[in-house]
């Protein structure tokens, strides 16, 4: 599709893109468009904000040839970003810039944000693979890097979580040092039911926070392709299923079937570790459920966890997207943003005393001088580790 412009301009149509939604880990997203046959990956990510700014610590996006993945907040700070990242070259992959928000680009939070903008090639592809394969595990891994006037060192630390989830620190412009987690930050939903409304869902989740494993007994009725983030699975037994969803997990159920609609509700309710438990359906339909459930013997204050109807108040029209998007919404209402520097609200629990966080505690304030992280990696046959421990001219 072209679009047309202005007949004053010198430029009488062009062609658009669009902006797309870092759709996994970076890491795992990087590796994909090298895979795919772009020479260059460059990241951009929020290393340190201080004052106000579009996004926190941690936010990234990646700028290829084919596109633009992810975002930084978008405005003036999204394309000077942007720009910096298409002209990054020369024999070091790292470069670090501090923007003023206010002053230098105009933008009203004002703050003051240092980038950290890192060239990947496919010659990187052993080590994102690694690490796209280790931040894909339950652990929380975690990538550590270097910057020196001797170049650049990559290191994976993979076992164990840590807080918080990004550190950097630098002590002049040629010696950095960042700290960042690797894990899916997304919130498990488990779906069932692959109905006008459900589908539409799933259109909307593709640029959502969630990780979604959509149920049903109707093969036909799980198309391909899919989001990377929504996981289908055919089944034709679907509450058998239940008890394979991880601890704090959303259930959403809107099957064809009432009966099974009731099944499944029950066992969730029965479960009682879940996170969100919605059914699609009138008033009537969730007080004849709520009453036969108390009759089967759940708890009032169990039952009670049941949303029934779904989807936030004041959106009336009966479409399966508009009802889609009313239920998207009350789903993003139960999920915590992620404080500045800090793990997302419904990342996994962290473990304090691992590698991964004994490498955040090293991690030096910034002005200090950053410390070696040799012999933390837990991977013997790490390459990044290894060209590493090679001499200099080697």
């Amino acid at each position: 599709m072209k679009t047309g412009m202005a007949s004053d301009d010198a430029r009488a149509e062009t062609p658009g893109r669009w902006l797309r939604a870092m759709s996994d880990t970076w890491p795992r997203v990087t590796c994909r468009l090298l895979e795919a046959g772009e020479p260059v990956v460059t990241r951009v990510l929020i290393a340190e904000v201080r004052g106000s700014a579009p996004r926190e610590p941690g936010a990234c996006m990646l700028v290829s040839q084919s596109g633009i993945y992810g975002t930084i907040g978008g405005g003036n700070l999204e394309w000077q970003a942007m720009r910096a990242a298409q002209s990054l070259s020369g024999p070091r992959s790292v470069q670090v810039r501090r923007l003023v928000l206010g002053r230098e680009l105009g933008q009203c939070c004002g703050g003051v944000v240092q980038l950290w903008l890192e060239r990947f090639t496919p010659a990187d592809l052993p080590f994102l693979r690694r690490a796209a394969h280790a931040g894909s595990r339950d652990s929380v891994a975690a990538i550590v890097t270097e910057v020196s006037g001797q170049g650049v060192v990559r290191r994976l630390l993979q076992r164990g979580g840590a807080q918080p989830r990004l550190r950097f620190s630098a002590s002049s412009d040629e010696n950095t040092t960042l700290v960042e987690r690797i894990e899916r930050d997304r919130a498990p939903l488990w779906l069932y039911g692959a109905g006008h409304v459900a589908q539409a869902l799933i259109r909307l989740v593709a640029d959502l926070p969630f990780e979604v494993t959509w149920i049903d007994s109707r093969a036909e009725l799980l198309p391909t392709p899919l989001p990377d983030n929504v996981h289908p699975l055919c089944v034709r037994t679907p509450t058998n299923t239940v008890n394979s969803a991880p601890a704090g997990a959303r259930f959403l159920v809107m099957t064809h079937d009432h009966a099974l609609d009731y099944a499944l509700c029950r066992k969730v309710l029965e479960r009682n570790d879940f996170a969100w438990l919605g059914l699609i359906g009138s008033k009537s339909k969730g007080a004849r459920f709520r009453s036969r459930l108390a009759r089967d013997g759940i708890a009032a204050e169990t039952i009670a966890r049941l949303v029934s109807p779904i989807g936030i108040e004041g959106v009336n029209n009966k479409w399966p997207a508009a009802i889609a998007v009313a239920v998207a919404a009350q789903l993003l209402q139960g999920l915590k943003s992620p404080a500045p520097g800090g793990a997302p609200g419904d990342s996994p629990s962290a473990d304090a005393h691992g590698p991964v966080a004994a490498a955040l505690r090293r991690a030096p304030p910034v002005g200090a001088t950053p410390e070696a992280f040799a012999d933390t990696c837990t991977s013997p046959d790490c390459a990044a580790c290894a060209a590493a421990r090679r001499p200099a001219n080697s």
